[in-house]
């Protein structure tokens, strides 16, 4: 692994190239769209060295490669540089076809896209509710349509009679929702999950998963790091 977990910021040395047969992943530590990525690769066992960057002051080098400056980025031995957590995701599964996280066949994937697609519409509100409520404002309306967005997941989940979303073991679109769900107390939305018990079981058996537990942060990690975004001065080197 890389000596340091410590961001890189503008005006930082570049890092050298990419090992063949390695992964570079730019990453943020407490990036949940980043989080997404580090599942698929402990998951699947890739091997992988983490450079964190500093997203307020982003290095050139850095923008250079990803001109969008995006994190997640993955950078291959090649020079090929792949972002967006999604696209990241599935390059990883194509690309090391050995413990496929999606499914083979078409439907079965075009059934993760469309779920994939209905939870990107309430990832807003894990953003949306916090900020609203630290301005004073109401939040009621938010929180019963986010109510109604986890009804429909925990609907599916009952549907289905698996212990995740596309079966009885964990598949992609497990990990792309998880770091959503790994933030819902930090950010004070645990009580959505109240009347939805197949998805409060399924954040359960979550948290149980080896990828999920080596890519977590605790609570209080997540709370002072969430502080100091509300504060504006991200604190991206925290507890290092």
């Amino acid at each position: 692994a890389m000596a340091t977990e410590k961001c890189f910021a503008k005006g930082s040395p570049a890092p050298g190239p990419v090992p063949k047969g390695q992964l570079h992943l730019y990453s943020m530590r407490f990036c949940p769209f980043a989080q997404r990525t580090r599942l698929a690769l402990n998951s699947k066992g890739i091997k992988y060295d983490t450079i964190n960057i500093n997203l307020k002051e982003k290095p050139e080098w850095f923008l250079e490669k990803n001109p969008l400056g995006l994190v997640p980025a993955l950078e291959t031995s090649a020079g090929e540089v792949i972002y967006e957590s999604s696209i990241t995701c599935e390059y990883l599964d194509e690309a090391y076809p050995e413990k496929k996280l999606l499914p083979s066949s078409p439907f079965g994937k075009a059934q993760q896209r469309m779920l994939l697609e209905h939870f990107s519409k309430v990832i807003p509100y894990f953003y949306k509710i916090p900020s609203a409520r630290r301005t004073g404002e109401d939040v009621s309306t938010q929180e019963v349509e986010l109510k109604e967005k986890f009804a429909k997941l925990n609907e599916h989940l009952e549907k289905k009679k698996t212990k995740f979303f596309e079966g009885d073991t964990i598949t992609m679109i497990d990990y792309m929702m998880w770091p959503f769900f790994e933030r819902i107390e930090v950010l004070e939305l645990k009580h959505c999950l109240d009347h939805t018990p197949e998805l409060k079981k399924w954040t359960e058996r979550m948290l149980e998963d080896p990828a999920v537990k080596a890519t977590m942060f605790n609570m209080d990690t997540h709370k002072a790091f969430y502080k100091s975004v509300a504060e504006g001065k991200p604190d991206y080197d925290l507890g290092l």
